[in-house]
């Protein structure tokens, strides 16, 4: 089914209401749900509503939390997610990240007690667009063994940069620390399709091309024993700094009942200027200069530019399933 953008995030709004879900909660939520379908992100699109209303309906997360937050010093904060989704807490860092690094150079923010934060280059790309240089770290229930183990010890724990570019989309990474990002497996199993091999394993560690075996196994690493080292960086920078629980702390995202995650995010914003106002400009210039000289290479996040541009203009194509999934939860208040 073909759906505007406005047509997308009315209906992720309606289905997240539907399911209790506060107002405010629901329509930023909603905006980052949409804003993934223009991208061609569809595991962290429209796929998420019923995944959060099951959530919402078991009581794995507060309906409508109220933030808090904790200064540090001059160049830090501590938010307090209170058991919400997470978008409006990162949407709130992510802003307070930028307003700390405009005073003092560098705006670090961690959120604890939180939740599924979606698309990570969502956030680093608006603190890039405000002309700042920023990080993202998040980790996410446990998904991955450690080196040389075969249990979940923590997540696909994503994380992101962006970089500014004068004049121009700023130049985004963003990955996941697992082969793929788990949501991929999620939109698979919607759709009853099989996934490649090398994605995911059973539980008992074997290769798999179904996403339902490995949705309850474990994701391969990204990069083997280094993708594995990443992640445990990103696992004790997150849990370290914001006080959020370990990822083989917090049940599973992909299933109704469980805990409440509480599981952590870092973002960390810098202004570009330290060397000189100018420095950093002409740097990244000079850097896209020698890549525009070597045919076939691409930045970053301008892929997923160009087809948010094109979504914008003539929607994009949404599963039937998933369509059908949330006008059915909305009709039926997800009862059942």
């Amino acid at each position: 089914m073909n759906l505007s953008y406005q047509e997308l995030l009315t209906l992720a709004d309606s289905g997240l209401r539907a399911a209790g879900i506060g107002a405010k909660a629901a329509y930023e939520t909603a905006q980052f749900l949409a804003l993934a379908e223009l991208d061609g992100l569809a595991s962290h699109g429209l796929a998420r509503v019923a995944q959060y209303a099951g959530h919402a309906k078991n009581g794995r997360i507060e309906l409508d939390p109220k933030l808090k937050v904790r200064p540090f010093k001059t160049a830090a904060a501590l938010v307090d997610a209170r058991d919400g989704l997470a978008f409006p807490a990162l949407r709130f860092a992510t802003d307070l990240s930028v307003n700390l690094a405009s005073k003092s150079g560098l705006g670090l923010v961690a959120v604890t007690n939180s939740h599924h934060f979606g698309v990570a280059g969502h956030y680093v790309e608006a603190a890039a667009r405000a002309g700042y240089i920023s990080l993202l770290f998040g980790n996410t229930p446990a998904a991955m063994p450690m080196v040389g183990g075969a249990k979940a010890i923590f997540g696909t724990n994503p994380l992101a940069a962006a970089f500014p570019i004068p004049g121009s989309d700023p130049l985004v990474i963003d990955m996941s620390l697992s082969a793929v990002a788990r949501g991929k497996l999620l939109v698979a199993a919607k759709n009853g399709q099989q996934i490649p091999e090398g994605w995911a394993l059973t539980a008992d560690g074997k290769p798999t091309t179904d996403p339902q075996e490995g949705l309850k196994g474990l994701m391969v690493p990204l990069g083997g024993d280094k993708g594995a080292l990443l992640a445990l960086i990103v696992e004790l920078l997150v849990v370290g700094l914001s006080g959020s629980r370990f990822s083989y702390e917090a049940d599973s995202f992909f299933d109704p009942k469980g805990n409440r995650p509480r599981i952590g995010q870092l973002i960390l914003t810098i202004d570009p200027g330290l060397a000189g106002a100018s420095v950093f400009a002409g740097r990244i210039q000079d850097f896209l200069q020698v890549l525009s000289a070597d045919a076939g290479t691409r930045l970053p996040g301008q892929r997923r530019f160009k087809q948010r541009a094109t979504g914008l203009k003539g929607g994009v194509i949404v599963s039937d399933v998933v369509v059908e999934e949330i006008q059915t939860g909305i009709r039926q208040s997800w009862t059942e």
